[in-house]
This record gives C-alpha cells, structure tokens and sequence, in this order.
C-alpha cells in the first residue's frame, strides 16, 4: 500500500478520497487554486501545495503543476477523483513517465473509451449491443444531417469527447437540426477542446442505468447497476442502486454485457458502463444499449458502495498498489437500497441557473450520509461546479429508503445561497417516482409541480418576524421596558407587513399581512397559537431562515434604503458572474422576444440570453471574451414607445 499520495483534485471528492486515506493510515497532500486557498480539503489534507490561478486552465488542468507537486512532496501516486486530468490518457503518460503511479486505468484504457464513436465500434466487436446511430467521422453538417434524417427524428447530437450532459442536444424536428448541431459543437470546444459529434437515435421513453465495473488489468467484476434515469437537461439529480423494477435475468445481462466491455480493454480501477434502456414495455434484456463509458471513478458511487458494503476508493487505491481484485464477483453482496441527491447552489425559479454566495448556515441530518467540499462561512465559488452536497441514504426497501430521503432532505439546513434543496424534497415526494415508474423525461413532464414554491404558513413567517426583531431564540429580549400599552416594532420582511408586539416576559403577538398569532416561548422552544414548534431561526446578514421540516428563507428589509434604481424591461442582465462567449446583435438591429442575443459561460456550462420583449437594439454593452459580474447589462434595448 502507498505511505503518501496528491489528489488532483477538489471539493467533496477530493474530501471523500482523504477519508479513505486516513482509515488506511496513507497521508494525502492536497492541490489547491487561488480561489480554494482556505477550501475544506486542503484543511483535511495532510499537505497542500498551491497549484494557480481560479481557473481551472490555470491550476487544476496544469498537469505538469500537479506532478511536479507529487514529487515535491514525495507522494508515490495521483489520485485523479473525476472530472479535470481523471480522464485525460496524456496526463496518465506524464504521470508514469514521471515514476508515479496513477491510480486509475491505462492510458490506451482511456484513449479506447474517451471517444464516444471509436467506444462503440470496440463495444460492439466484443458483442455488447449499441444504440442505433451515426458514429462516423465525416463532420460536414448537411452529412450529420443527412444520418440524422436516415435514424429518423427525435435524434440526440452527442460530442464523441463529452460526458455530463455538455455538447449534448436533443433534436425533434429537421428544421432546428442546424441550429442545434452549432450549439452542441461550440458548447463541446469550451469543455473537451475537440468539437466532433456523433448523432443517435433518441429512446422515447428512456432510462438510464449504468453498471459499476472494477478491473485489475486481467479480469473485472461488477458491483451491480444504479439507475440514473431522474436527469435534468441530461445532468443526473437523484440516483439510486438498485434500478426499480430489475429482474434478475436482465441485471445477468447487463451485468456480463459490462464486465465484457472492461476485460475488452484490459481495464484496471473503477469505471461504469453507461446503458440507455427502452422501458416503453417494462425491463427487457433485449431493450437495453451501450452509450458510453466512464473510466473512472462517478459522482453517484456512494450508492454502490451503500448496497455492497464496498469502499470503491479502497479498492482503487489497493489494486493501483499491485493487489489483484479485492472481492469475487459470487461474493460482493447486494442489500438493500440506497438513494443519492445533489444537493447544488442554483435558482430553480430563475431555470436552474448555478448560483453564488456564502453559506452563512450549513447543518447536515443525522442518519444520513453527506458529502462534501464546503462549510459554514465558505464561498460558492463563479469558477467551479456549484454542488454544496451529496445526501445519500440506505434503507432494508426502496419504500424505506425514500422516506428516509424525503426526511434527510427536510432536515438540511443551508442558508446563504439559494438551491434546489425544495425541488429535490418535491422528486423525493413525487407519485410517479415513488412507484418506480421512472424515465428521463419525468422531470420535464412535471417541471412546474416540482419547482412550484411551497408557501409559508402563518407560523412559520410569524416565526420568521420573530427572527427578524432579534427574538430567535426568545430569552431575556422578551424582557423589555414598555409604559401601559404592549412594545410594538414593525419588522421589514421583504414581501410582507410583519409587527411584533412584546406583550411581556416570554410573550408576544406577531400581525403578519392582516393574521394575528400568539405567540410564547417556553422550554426552549416558540408556541404559536399553543401549538409547539420545532423549527428553528437562524438570522443571518441580510435574511432571516426558517428551518423545519423544509426550509423557508426571507430577504430583511431596511426602511431606511431607497431603491437607487430598478432595471427597465430593455436590460438584459447577467444572471450569474461569466465568461461572454459570444453576441449575436449589435446596436440598431430590431429583434423579437426570445431572438439570442448573447451566450454567457459560467460554471462549465453555456447559457443562451435572449430578448424579453420585440424591440430595437440601443447599446450592445459587451464584448465576446469579457468577464462580467452577476447583474451587469449586457444589452439594451430602446425604450418602448407608449400607445
């Protein structure tokens, strides 16, 4: 076993990774950019070297930095944690070149499977069943276009060097077909700096159910399958092992079909094997087809290792040692079932968009699993992925299981940034995925329900009036001075008129839009109108939370700010601090509501700003490659002329 290794890597894998260093006595030594100097794994680590600047170009893509910062410290290995360098085949050359060890697959492992279309054409020479589709490497448009009519519409454009969704483009009829394939193209440039794609057939009622695979080079197992099928703009949500509805015969299917495609390339370490499964007649073993494979450790690998009882990163770190395979495939058991969310900073009500801020609250449930990057008082940060979390949680059923997410995702606290965590509570509610019944479309078929707000009762915005005037946790505040009639104080919740009344010790009345409640406190804890709260009050700069079961946040108002000025409807704002990658008007031209105007990158995706209303361009305020802040204008519109 290794005495000391770098992670090349941040945030919570690079976290995960240390906790399995230190339950086998292996030192760790951290990398770190600019914007991560005071980051959470380079606090864990044992060592940490800086590495530059925040962009990930400029520090955790520096494969040179990286190694030259292995043997500097005297790590004997790189652990690559997934995304950055994890599956880069020239980093893995550099890494052995420089005496390392890299702790993952083979560079020609790497090379056979980073390409989507060459991926195939190996997946099916070893007999495992692939997508219809075109795999080619004629890149001309008119000919993509002309594959795509003969696979027949809906198609999928995929970059043949992609993964999490980028340069992907679902495309349903012939006519947005062009439209459809520059954008894909440009979006895979950014992120894998190569632009070919390749064109599938899309699956009308598809699941996504992957199987994990761990190899020593000769043989492989599996570890059983996770399904990944609730996806969000082909980025996974929520995950879980195993798939509903599996049977037996098809789980061999797939499961043989994968450990095939591993010992096909002589594969070492963790990787899975992505499938796409036409469930429009239940599970089937023949509906099933390869898409991809990822040759490294994934995000979601916490379920595998909740039903199997298997440390993943153990047993990389044990193989990439020189140990053969750590288990038999007879003996890796299957228990239970286990659910994973992710928990990520971004506006659901804004369309997802990744968000920023500092957590000024962060509390994780007991009885649950939580991984991750950040703590109280950290900073999401513009130049990475915006994920403040993994919750996982195991149960004897998948009935069980549910409930104790549903619970684990009402008893996180995050105060400080807005995110998703109402929307994963609603998945974790929802009918349909309750029953099992389960596909890639099933968040956009029910996108307003999911994202609908859940309304605050007059307890719980009592409770935060309560916050607001400093009375949180009740006490000697309550204790005030007052002359013959009750202490009233209007308090400034942004969106309602609130007035506190303290009627006397332990006492007060709260008038909330025109509702009165009564309100004590006693044993620690608020009675409202002589019903017990258990929720809890955390005032912060600028808001006041109110924490449940669910979470309800106010923006605290002061009477003494004036609006210095409001944005008019002819503003097109930056709704997040990014790169502008490109503008499709300039001033003087007229365009119609929804026209693009301009596309902003930020936080490895691409975003498409368009135009609110029909109009003329007044001021194009940006050029394309300049970084701007969330809220700066972009585009100005002339005003509109009054009827």
């Amino acid at each position: 076993m290794f005495h000391k290794i770098l992670i090349a890597n941040r945030g919570e894998i690079a976290a995960r990774v240390i906790d399995t260093c230190r339950k086998l006595g292996v030192r760790t030594v951290a990398v770190y950019s600019d914007a991560d100097r005071d980051a959470r794994h380079v606090a864990l680590a044992d060592e940490a070297v800086h590495i530059g600047g925040p962009a990930p170009k400029d520090s955790y893509l520096r494969g040179d930095a990286i190694i030259a910062a292995a043997r500097a410290t005297g790590a004997q290995a790189i652990h690559p944690g997934y995304g950055f360098l994890s599956e880069n085949p020239d980093f893995v050359d550099a890494v052995e070149a420089a005496g390392l060890v890299f702790i993952g697959p083979s560079a020609k492992a790497i090379r056979a499977m980073g390409l989507k279309d060459a991926a195939k054409a190996l997946m099916e020479q070893a007999g495992v069943p692939v997508v219809p589709g075109y795999h080619g490497a004629n890149q001309d448009p008119e000919h993509l276009a002309g594959a795509a009519d003969t696979i027949g519409y809906p198609v999928l454009i995929k970059a043949v060097a992609g993964g999490g969704g980028k340069g992907m483009r679902l495309v349903e009829r012939p006519q947005d077909f062009a439209e459809r394939l520059e954008s894909a193209r440009s979006e895979a440039q950014t992120a894998f700096g190569n632009p070919a794609v390749l064109i599938e057939k899309f699956v009308q009622k598809p699941r996504h159910i992957e199987v994990q695979v761990f190899g020593d080079g000769t043989s492989a197992v599996h570890l059983y399958e996770r399904d990944c099928s609730l996806q969000r703009r082909h980025q996974k949500v929520i995950e879980e092992a195993p798939a509903p509805g599996m049977t037996e015969k098809m789980r061999a299917a797939m499961g043989q079909a994968a450990v095939r495609a591993a010992e096909a390339i002589g594969y070492s370490g963790a990787g899975t094997i992505e499938f796409i499964v036409d469930a429009s007649d239940g599970l089937r073993a023949d509906r099933f087809w390869f898409m991809e494979m990822n040759t490294r450790l994934q995000v979601e690998h916490p379920v595998t290792e909740a039903v199997t009882g298997v440390d993943l990163v153990e047993w990389q770190l044990r193989v990439a040692s020189g140990e053969s395979l750590p288990a038999r495939q007879e003996d890796i058991p299957l228990t239970g079932h286990a659910f994973e969310a992710r928990l990520y900073a971004e506006d659901v009500p804004a369309g997802f968009l990744p968000a920023t801020g500092t957590l000024s609250h962060l509390k994780f449930p007991d009885g649950a699993r939580a991984e991750t990057g950040v703590r109280p008082g950290d900073t999401i940060s513009p130049w990475y992925d915006p994920m403040i979390a993994k919750i996982i949680v195991h149960g004897p059923t998948r009935a069980i299981a549910l409930t104790r997410l549903a619970a684990a995702l009402d008893a996180t606290e995050v105060a400080g940034s807005v995110t998703n965590l109402d929307f994963l509570a609603a998945l974790a509610r929802h009918e349909g995925f309750a029953a099992g019944d389960v596909d890639t479309g099933l968040i956009a078929r029910d996108l307003d329900a999911l994202t609908e707000p859940r309304p605050a009762s007059a307890a719980v915005t009592a409770l935060a009036a309560l916050g607001a005037a400093g009375l949180g946790q009740g006490g000697a505040a309550l204790a005030g001075f007052h002359l013959w009639q009750p202490l009233a104080r209007d308090v400034g919740l942004a969106g309602h008129e609130a007035v506190v009344e303290l009627l006397g010790p332990g006492a007060a009345r709260v008038t909330v839009d025109g509702q009165t409640v009564d309100c004590r406190f006693e044993g620690g804890r608020w009675w409202i109108d002589g019903r017990p709260m258990t929720d809890r009050i955390i005032l912060t700069q600028g808001h006041v939370s109110v924490f449940g079961p669910g979470a309800h946040h106010f923006a605290l108002t002061d009477p003494l700010d004036r609006d210095s000025g409001v944005a008019g409807g002819g503003l097109t704002l930056s709704p997040m601090p990014g790169l502008v990658k490109a503008v499709f008007v300039s001033a003087g031209q007229a365009v119609a509501a929804g026209d693009r105007l301009a596309v902003l990158e930020a936080m490895k995706m691409e975003h498409t700003l368009t135009a609110a209303r029909d109009g003329t361009v007044a001021e194009v305020l940006v050029t394309a490659g300049q970084q701007v802040e969330a809220g700066a204008a972009l585009v100005r519109l002339e005003e509109e002329e009054e009827a």
